[in-house]
């Protein structure tokens, strides 16, 4: 065999051999989804690691990102690939990145160790510009998605069932998640709407998301009801209902380029890997054209009721004697804002004594808000006779008919017997045996021989002054009480603000026994109202303005601690996302709830009396 020939066979079966460890040496490398990105826009940077030996590779440092914030990462993610027997492997560490301001910004290199051998990538240049460039197709094609790519597949969208409505009419606002792409974990409340110039009402629904199939705009989506709220406006105009914004962990599936058969396997679902990226939804703003009530054929007994009700009534009974009460029970039933509805006074003929009426309410907040209102007069005649109670009527606006109502009782006869002790005994003797000479004179005993003296007595000793000066004591307690209620029942606030406390510290103890039952959606209903009801009384705000805008603009103006009215704006936020999204530890995250909120009322209930009586 020729020895020239042999030799160049060997030399070639020795390049052969070697070109597997040529094709996989060891890169570590940056790239980036695109380099022009906009405002606001995220984009996806990966440090790539190739070799034979994927598990030599380790001490991985990432690059300053200064100019960007981080929204997601490092995302780790592998390969692998089999080429003429030999084995190599790829790591991936990416970053999901949002700019902060618009200019051009350069991310150094990263670093990783590689048997002890340090590798560094090149440093990359992004540009940064307004608005949201034109994706090229080699960044359209990439594993890495756009802001835009995602809020075309998730959006939040908020409809109202009416948009051209009258003042005080309940408009019912529904917020819905629309997905096409797969949700991590648990959705994160980042900004709850505002009403200004409304009254909110929430509508219950499930503790937990149920998702359903809908077709909007020609796309199929999985859609879930995040949050009802039924409106009532208290101001004429246009209003604004301002966005709901949450925290939506997305999942995005990596997608693996190239062509070849071993690409092709591992693009299999079973072997994808994901990257979870915190998408912030916002939804969109709802316009509301609140225009006045007619100004024709206003009745007299109308005093702003809108909706849709009927009224009932009733008497406990058709005959009393003097001084003995009554109770006339009237009710209003049907749909609109139940909480602000009232009766006009009665007009009692003369002989009775009105009390202030007892008022319960019963509210139904599946769907709308419908329920009903009941009044509890106690009425007490003083004069025997029949007596006559008119009809008490009540006027409301239907905007369905657009047209008033009024509604009124029956009246009803009452037969009023004399009282006891009003009438006169028979000629003859009385029960107690004392001769009755007259209509009202009885007999006066004459003689008395049969009185005789059992001791002294010292008149004046601590029994006749005790005597003497402990009812005068008594009558002067109980005219300063007297006077006090009368103060306080002529002046509303003043009675609000003495009782805002007291009906907190109620409400309260009942939202404790809410929680031992585990009721979750009962107890945060009920310190939600707690608060809210606190805070109007105490800060002088009618129900139809009260908003948490409002009093905290009430507590500034009355020079409240600034830290502490942080403090109550994060507990009214947390209680109030906690409705709309219980915590996941149950009675825990209540029992926390309820200890922070009871300090928070605490020390705003004492700062307000010192600066009251300051």
């Amino acid at each position: 065999m020729n020895f020239r020939f042999v030799r160049k066979m060997r030399l070639l079966l020795a390049l052969i051999l070697t070109m597997p460890a040529a094709l996989f040496s060891q890169t570590f490398t940056a790239s980036v989804n695109n380099t022009t990105v906009g405002l606001n826009e995220q984009f996806q940077i990966s440090f790539t690691f190739s070799g034979p030996n994927v598990n030599g590779a380790s001490n991985f440092n990432q690059p300053n990102f200064n100019g960007f914030t981080v929204v997601s990462g490092p995302n780790q993610s592998s390969s692998m690939q089999i080429v003429n027997g030999s084995v190599s492997g790829s790591m991936t560490y990416s970053y999901y990145l949002q700019p902060r301001s618009i200019g051009k910004f350069t991310i150094g290199s990263a670093t990783i160790d590689y048997n002890g051998r340090p590798m560094s990538t090149e440093p990359l240049t992004i540009t940064v510009v307004k608005g949201t460039p034109k994706q090229t197709g080699a960044a359209q094609g990439h594993a890495g998605v756009t802001t835009q790519d995602i809020s075309d597949n998730l959006f939040i969208l908020a409809t109202a069932d009416k948009r051209d409505i009258y003042l005080g009419q309940q408009v019912v606002v529904t917020y819905k998640l629309y997905t096409r792409l797969p949700i991590a974990s648990q959705l994160q409340v980042s900004k709850l709407p505002s009403y200004e110039g409304l009254w909110a009402e929430e509508i219950n629904l499930p503790g937990v998301i149920t998702f359903s199939t809908e077709v909007y705009k020609g796309k199929q989506y999985r859609v879930g009801v995040l949050k009802k709220v039924a409106l009532f406006p208290s101001q004429l105009g246009e209003l604004s209902v301002t966005p709901m914004v949450l925290d939506i962990p997305v999942e995005i599936r990596q997608k693996r380029s190239g062509g070849d058969v071993f690409n092709q396997f591992f693009n299999d679902p079973f072997f994808n890997s994901y990257q979870t990226i915190d998408y912030k939804a916002t939804s969109n703003t709802i316009k509301l054209d609140v225009r006045p009530l007619p100004s024709k054929n206003v009745p007299k007994s109308f005093d702003g009721a809108v909706g849709n009700y009927t009224l009932s009534s009733q008497l406990d009974t058709a005959g009393a004697q003097a001084n003995e009460p009554l109770t006339w029970k009237i009710q209003l039933s049907g749909e609109g804002n139940i909480q602000l509805l009232d009766m006009p006074p009665l007009n009692l003929p003369s002989g009775f004594d009105q009390y202030q009426p007892k008022t319960s309410q019963q509210i139904n907040r599946d769907g709308t808000i419908s329920g009903s209102k009941t009044f509890d007069y106690l009425v007490v005649p003083r004069v025997a006779g029949k007596r006559v109670l008119t009809p008490v009527e009540f006027s409301y606006f239907n905007p369905a008919k657009n047209s008033y109502v009024t509604l009124s009782t029956p009246s009803y006869t009452v037969d009023i017997r004399q009282g006891v002790g009003g009438g006169t005994e028979a000629a003859g003797y009385s029960k107690e045996g004392i001769k009755v000479l007259g209509e009202d004179i009885r007999y006066i005993k004459a003689s008395t021989d049969d009185l005789h003296r059992t001791g002294t007595s010292n008149v004046f000793g601590v029994g006749f002054w005790t005597a003497a000066f402990l009812p005068l004591i008594a009558l002067t307690g109980l005219v300063t009480y007297k006077r006090r209620q009368d103060k306080l029942a002529g002046n509303i606030q003043l009675l609000r603000y003495r009782q805002a406390e007291k009906i907190a510290r109620s409400r309260f103890k009942n939202a404790k026994t809410l929680m031992g039952a585990g009721n979750e959606a009962g107890f945060y209903a009920e310190i939600s109202q707690a608060l809210f009801g606190y805070l109007e009384d105490k800060l002088h705000i009618a129900k139809s303005e009260m908003s948490l805008e409002r009093a905290i603009q009430e507590l500034q103006v009355r020079n409240i601690d600034g830290e502490l009215i942080l403090n109550l704006k994060d507990s009214i936020e947390k209680c109030e996302f906690a409705r709309f999204a219980p915590p996941s530890n149950g009675t825990s995250a209540m029992s926390g709830m309820y200890n922070e909120l009871s300090r928070v009322i605490i020390e705003l209930e004492r700062s307000l009396s010192v600066k009251k009586h300051a």
